[in-house]
């Protein structure tokens, strides 16, 4: 039987090669403000602001994978307190309101799982990101508590990318000698692309995954993991 996955911001970045890996296999509900560049007939479109707009109504849902965010790099001097806010709003808020909008539909479902999205930045102190770090060390902790409190019907996972080739990051990786130096900084002497995180995606809300929840996932190529 098919599945049916909601997808929250589906329609640029690893949200979209997220769609795209999974419309294949999976019934899609993609929420977002703009349509994906393609629309596989399985794939039902809802034009939607997350943080603004009531979330569209959906019968039944077997996934949830929540892929607004952020990359607001500034020193701490310049960071106001509402940065802070807007970069939570954006990673958590929306994923909280997502959540619980669609929780009674997922209860209901067959091996449910969400998918959220942190940072290696969670991880690894980086100078410039103490917004979205703090951030998006709350959707860890989210992670962790309602990985714990929807067990053991609802798993809950979040992937923590370094650098991917997105318009996100289109900013760290304007030229050829950015794009060589972010590689070279990386033990893997490379960085992400969306298909890969996406292939991620891809198995945490499948039955391969039923044995995991409340873990992140730290596709890191290296960075975090190694002292080379």
């Amino acid at each position: 039987m098919m599945r049916s996955i909601a997808i929250i911001g589906g329609s640029r970045g690893i949200g979209n090669a997220i769609l795209n890996e999974l419309s294949e296999t999976c019934r899609i509900y993609n929420i977002s403000r703009t349509e994906p560049p393609e629309m596989p007939s399985n794939v039902t479109h809802f034009p939607c602001d997350v943080l603004v707009d009531d979330l569209p109504d959906i019968e039944e849902l077997d996934g949830l994978v929540y892929c607004p965010g952020s990359i607001n790099l500034k020193p701490i001097s310049r960071l106001g307190v509402e940065d802070f806010r807007a970069d939570f709003e954006i990673n958590v808020a929306g994923a909280v309101k997502a959540i619980q909008k669609y929780l009674p539909q997922l209860k209901k479902g067959a091996n449910p799982s969400i998918v959220l999205f942190s940072t290696v930045a969670s991880k690894l102190g980086m100078p410039f990101h103490a917004s979205v770090a703090t951030s998006k060390s709350a959707v860890e902790g989210l992670v962790k508590s309602l990985g714990a409190e929807l067990a053991p019907h609802i798993r809950v996972n979040a992937i923590a990318p370094t650098v991917t080739d997105t318009e996100l990051a289109a900013k760290l990786l304007r030229n050829e000698k950015m794009i060589e130096n972010i590689a070279e900084r990386h033990p893997l002497k490379r960085f992400l692309n969306p298909g890969e995180v996406a292939a991620m995606a891809q198995f945490l809300l499948s039955n391969k995954a039923g044995s995991l929840s409340g873990q992140i996932f730290r596709m890191d190529c290296g960075i975090v993991s190694f002292k080379l």
